[in-house]
């Protein structure tokens, strides 16, 4: 099962064995696609899915919509790639004995779909995050978030592992560098330090949390770095390629 399809899916299926094609030259092994967004970076690798091979797409009603919407979607036609709705708060059970579930992220709609002044903290834009549990233990996928809300913060304290939002170290930090114009809670993110950020908002948890989603402006990528040090010294982890977690 994959969790998005980011543009360099091509790369990470090289990269990993276990995806490769099994009984000649396709057969994959991905039995089911979760989406929990429609921005770019989460859907742009299902192209890369197109050889009819079977596999399941699941997402929120508003990111099958936007999938749905775009024509070029349609290289994954649907008798061969079902698409299965998720709704929020809903388990649903998906191949290799796992059990999903969907839950509401405040942020936003992706940016291709933008208005002059989009609604940065919206829960019914599409963003989402995942609760995977299997054999007793339970995973959070939260790629995206603008806040932390307290029905979050409960399926945190249960949790044994949490991905979490480091798109940015800073808010300010891409107008800082001049990478860009925006601030990280106009793109629908909240940032790391500060008033409001991820150190604070999840300090004292017990699960494993793991940064990832991680801008290449965000001083964390690098090792040594006083922002390194001080997210690692508050118990966070950052992820790397080819990370791997043993629940």
């Amino acid at each position: 099962m994959l969790v998005n399809a980011s543009p360099d899916l091509p790369e990470q299926l090289r990269r990993s064995a276990r995806l490769h094609p099994r009984g000649g030259t396709r057969g994959s092994p991905i039995k089911a696609v979760v989406l929990t967004g429609a921005e770019i970076d989460q859907v742009a690798g299902l192209l890369s899915l197109r050889e009819r091979e079977p596999f399941a797409l699941c997402a929120t009603a508003e990111t099958l919509a936007v999938i749905e919407q775009n024509r070029v979607f349609g290289v994954l036609p649907h008798d061969v790639v079902p698409r299965r709705l998720m709704a929020p708060g809903k388990p649903v059970a998906l191949p290799g004995g796992l059990q999903a579930e969907m839950f509401a992220v405040p942020g936003k709609v992706p940016l291709y779909l933008e208005g002059d002044e989009p609604e940065t903290m919206s829960k019914t834009a599409g963003a989402a995050g995942l609760e995977l549990t299997a054999g007793g233990a339970r995973l959070l996928f939260i790629p995206g978030a603008a806040a932390v809300t307290p029905p979050m913060r409960a399926r945190i304290t249960g949790a044994d592992v949490v991905f979490f939002d480091g798109t940015l170290y800073r808010d300010d930090e891409m107008i800082a560098s001049a990478t860009g114009y925006k601030t990280g809670r106009r793109m629908g993110h909240m940032s790391i330090d500060g008033h409001g950020g991820s150190l604070a908002e999840l300090n004292g948890f017990a699960a494993r949390r793991i940064y990832i989603h991680i801008n290449n402006t965000n001083p964390i990528l690098v090792d040594g770095s006083p922002e390194r040090r001080r997210v690692e010294s508050a118990g966070w982890e950052v992820a790397f390629d080819g990370m791997e977690i043993a629940l």
